[in-house]
């Protein structure tokens, strides 16, 4: 099987143009001893917006790997694909992020759901899982509560996984689920009762993405209570480790955490917990990288300053468009969004201050960056005008983007202080 090692980081690049950027920030990690994989990953959604194709994130991918000799695996990942969407991803990509969060709520069949409970009575009762201080104590009613709201979204990606392997050959690719992008988080006996689904449907996860409690906002740091979500992390890391066990799964099984740049307060929560553990983590980030993009045209200046400028005032003046698909994952108090016409007179320091993610700075304006992060779209309409400047400030660009990847990212994750 091909098997994802024990800590990555997924990558995106929404234009193609900082494979080698985000590369250079893995290639720290390991001189620094950790391994770190690189996983690019870019979505369906981020595809159609762009006009681009998944084609073009192995080129940009393999191209990378091959500039800067890195002689470690890596992968390129189908994000967030659905049974409809995959077809275009098989060609190109080795990781798929198999997204069942809108089949959950949809109830099974009752006989399934009776199956599913019949076949797992002995998680029935009390349940001592190591790691975790309390046993869980789970009725039969518990189980068939939790199939009836999960089991169809664990046959869906039963669907999802069996048509990749058809078409790719079983053991050729890396299996993630994810089930994030939902209204109510998964508890710990929750996880449970899905991983025993998805070995049901003999689905060889090899990482799986929950809904933690909080808010997980774009390009923002968390916002909830930080000793619940260690919890809530430490109990996941224990139900995997016993699921493995239990039911089969793959050893090298592992959290995914979504949305996991920028939550700078988690790093170390989530640090001390797989030290201590021994667990792995993936952790996926995206629309960090095109912000550093914006921030390394405005620290470049001149024309790279005015187009940064330009993409906020569209942006500012298409808000509700841009913002809708992603409303669950974003939080702008619009009162705290400057005009215009106050940013078209901002020096190149003002505005990456604004901009970049630097709490402790009083310029920073978290409104601001989470307008510019879904606002790629104004980039995209630009087309060979916003990639060209790309080339013409690609000294301060990548500089952005390794730094911030590495030093506020990697770093803190998984690289000895």
């Amino acid at each position: 099987m091909l098997a994802l090692a024990k800590y990555s980081i997924g990558v995106g690049d929404r234009f193609a143009h900082q494979a080698k950027a985000q590369l250079r920030a893995c290639l720290l990690a390991a001189e620094k001893g950790v391994e770190v994989i690189p996983v690019w990953n870019k979505s369906n959604r981020e595809h159609t917006i762009i006009g681009s194709e998944p084609g073009s994130v192995r080129a940009s991918a393999d191209a990378a790997v091959r500039e800067l000799k890195w002689t470690k695996p890596y992968h390129v990942d189908a994000d967030h694909i659905r049974l409809e969407t995959v077809d275009r991803f098989l060609a190109a990509s080795d990781f798929y992020t198999i997204d069942v969060a809108d089949s959950i709520g949809h109830h099974a069949e009752p006989a399934a759901v009776a199956a599913f409970t019949s076949r797992h009575l002995d998680l029935v009762g009390k349940l001592a899982i190591p790691g975790i201080a309390e046993p869980f104590t789970t009725t039969r009613a518990n189980v068939e509560r939790v199939a009836a709201k999960y089991l169809k979204a664990v046959q869906d990606a039963g669907a999802i996984y069996r048509k990749i392997a058809a078409a790719k050959g079983e053991g050729n690719f890396v299996t993630e689920v994810s089930m994030d992008e939902t209204d109510a988080p998964q508890t710990p006996p929750e996880l449970l009762l899905i991983l025993a689904a998805l070995a049901d449907e003999k689905v060889p996860v090899q990482t799986i993405a929950p809904k933690f409690t909080g808010r997980f906002n774009k390009g923002v740091d968390y916002v909830g209570n930080l000793k619940q979500f260690e919890k809530e992390f430490r109990d996941d890391l224990a139900v995997i480790a016993f699921a493995i066990g239990k039911f089969g799964l793959p050893g090298n099984l592992k959290l995914s955490v979504h949305s996991g740049s920028d939550k700078f307060s988690l790093y170390a929560p989530m640090r001390r917990a797989i030290r201590d553990t021994g667990a792995g983590l993936h952790l996926k980030t995206a629309g960090t990288t095109w912000l550093e993009e914006v921030i390394g045209l405005a620290e470049a200046g001149g024309e790279g300053l005015d187009l940064a400028k330009e993409i906020y005032a569209k942006a500012l003046m298409k808000k509700e468009e841009l913002c809708a698909p992603y409303a669950s994952v974003i939080d702008i108090d619009a009162t705290k969004l400057p005009t215009a016409e106050a940013v078209k007179s901002w020096t190149e320091e003002q505005f990456v201050g604004a901009l970049r993610h630097e709490p402790s700075n009083p310029a920073f304006n978290p409104s601001l960056r989470q307008l510019v992060h879904v606002g790629f779209k104004i980039a995209a309409l630009m087309g060979d005008r916003y990639l060209k400047m790309l080339k013409t400030c690609e000294p301060s660009i990548s500089r952005n983007v390794t730094g911030n990847l590495y030093d506020r990212h990697l770093k803190p994750l998984f690289v000895d202080q």
